[in-house]
């Protein structure tokens, strides 16, 4: 069924992926192209639903780890079916994070054996991949304290530095892995410098 070109923009937290994907979706839109804008956890009513009870505190009960991994591919698997399958045949879909999230946060963060999200990889997305995966990336602690100017802040949002630098090295080991698809900006650029890396990005992809 896949038709168009999906992309994604992944990183930690704070390093600026909502300002780049409107311009990234801005960009494609003027060159004509049908772009469908999405996130994850998130994109669908009931996958949104799912996202609030991955990122609310919760004083009386723990989330486990295999709760919560189970919950993103969930949101994952109806994303997949309502908005990019659906988005693909028509033309492009640009995520703010896709399954490099789950390696990073679930696998690098919380430790989860990165065989079993392999399985929940292949079992819900059958192949599917983004055609190019754009990785902002600057140090832990410029991301928190980006994060930490916002106001209050989520579940996941509030673990320590050692986890969030658990989950950067994660996406780089993969984006090291698979240099063809993977594309790594500095995101302590400005705005306008990013997006000068951004856009030849784009154009090879649009050829």
């Amino acid at each position: 069924m896949k038709q168009g070109k999906f992309i994604s923009i992944e990183g930690s937290e704070g390093v600026g992926k909502t300002t780049q994907m409107a311009f990234m979706c801005d960009y494609l839109a003027r060159q004509g192209h049908a772009v469908v804008r999405t996130r994850e956890p998130g994109g669908t009513s009931l996958a949104e639903r799912i996202r609030q009870l991955l990122l609310a505190h919760d004083a009386t009960e723990r989330m486990t780890m295999d709760t919560e991994l189970l919950l993103m591919f969930a949101a994952r698997a109806q994303h997949i079916d309502q908005v990019i399958l659906p988005g693909l045949a028509q033309g492009y879909v640009v995520t703010d994070r896709f399954t490099d999230a789950s390696y990073a946060y679930q696998g690098g963060g919380r430790g989860v054996a990165m065989s079993r999200i392999k399985i929940l990889e292949d079992w819900v997305q059958q192949g599917l991949q983004p055609d190019l995966v754009i990785l902002l990336d600057a140090p832990v602690s410029v991301g928190r304290a980006r994060v930490g100017q916002r106001g209050a802040v989520d579940r996941i949002e509030s673990e320590q530095a050692a986890f969030f630098e658990r989950v950067r090295q994660t996406y780089l080991q993969r984006a090291a892995h698979w240099p063809d698809r993977y594309h790594v900006i500095d995101a302590t650029q400005e705005i306008a410098a990013i997006q000068q890396h951004i856009v030849p990005l784009l154009e090879a992809l649009c050829e």
